[in-house]
């Protein structure tokens, strides 16, 4: 027989990313309309252990939809990581009478679920990551707002990259996926994409396509760089020594974390905290909620984190038709 769940905790772990805040209003207000009283967990596991637990009503997460970051915060813990943190978080959401908790994050953030689940807490995560690198999701809170943002600032850089016939090299955020690289590299119809998951360490022949590109007429040349691969400013400096031309990095950074998210990402993040709710008031535990083939779905976290993911071929080779 089902668990059923009387108190839902919420926390949001890990690096912040636009909608984390649509996620918490949901819960709380999914939870409070399913008759469950919400406490909200501040700072991540960190606050867990630390006890920073707060109780949680609708006007707490009124007029928080549109704001970036998260209300809740985010920290990481290594304590967190040890069988003893692990216990400890366990007990303190049994002793503040949590017996269902929502985690909002990224891989990371799901292994510290799994580990509550373990020790008898029931526990969903949900996808909250910029970078689009859960295998079992094609969406992840953030990305959207994240993309788009990238994506503006680098059509203003192209603006003045053109005025002054330079190359530009623009280093977006992604960790070690290249999915916020690949997308802006198509929105922005970059001359070169270069992402972890293909690159080949072939500076040479970028700066073949440099300077060929400059002998058929085009005055400007736009370098999309993951994060992932990294080191723009010294990429910049060899360009320039190899080609003549000046070439500029600029590394987007931290700025692509925040802002005000978009619709996609509201949106989305409000059915995913709606649906964590759901899975804990049918005595689920150990999951993590998705959104596959334009369906919410739910897999254990323990296959989720098993998942592998991967750039698809198709969308890599026609990156190179159009650049």
């Amino acid at each position: 027989m089902a668990k059923e769940i009387n108190t839902i905790g919420v926390l949001t772990s890990g690096g912040d990313a636009p909608g984390m805040n649509a996620a918490i209003r949901a819960v709380v207000r999914k939870a409070l309309s399913s008759g469950k009283t919400v406490k909200g967990i501040q700072k991540g596991f960190m606050g867990l252990l630390n006890e920073e637990i707060i109780d949680m009503e609708r006007k707490d997460v009124s007029e928080i939809i549109q704001r970036g970051g998260t209300i809740l915060r985010t920290a990481r813990c290594e304590e967190f990581r040890t069988e003893e943190g692990q216990q400890k978080g366990a007990d303190i959401c049994r002793k503040h009478g949590i017996d269902g908790l929502v985690v909002i994050g990224g891989d990371g953030s799901y292994r510290g679920a799994q580990a509550l689940a373990a020790h008898g807490i029931n526990t969903i995560g949900i996808p909250g990551t910029i970078d689009l690198d859960i295998a079992c999701t094609d969406y992840t809170i953030g990305f959207d707002t994240a993309v788009n943002t990238a994506m503006q600032a680098i059509d203003k850089i192209r603006d003045t990259s053109s005025s002054h016939e330079r190359c530009s090299i623009v280093e977006v955020m992604g960790r070690n996926a290249g999915y916020i690289a690949l997308w802006c590299g198509v929105a922005n119809g970059a001359e070169d994409i270069l992402i972890p998951e293909k690159y080949e360490f072939r500076e040479q022949e970028i700066i073949n396509n440099i300077i060929n590109n400059r002998k058929k007429g085009k005055t400007h040349h736009l370098i999309i760089n993951a994060e992932g691969i990294g080191h723009s400013t010294s990429m910049a400096r060899r360009i320039e020594a190899a080609t003549g031309i000046e070439t500029r990095a600029t590394i987007l950074g931290y700025m692509q974390r925040g802002g005000s998210p978009t619709c996609k990402d509201r949106f989305y993040a409000s059915m995913m905290g709606a649906k964590a709710v759901d899975l804990l008031c049918e005595g689920k535990s150990n999951r993590v909620v998705g959104y596959k083939h334009a369906s919410w779905v739910d897999f254990d976290i323990d296959e989720a984190l098993a998942m592998q993911k991967v750039i698809p071929e198709y969308e890599f080779e026609t990156c190179r038709v159009l650049r």
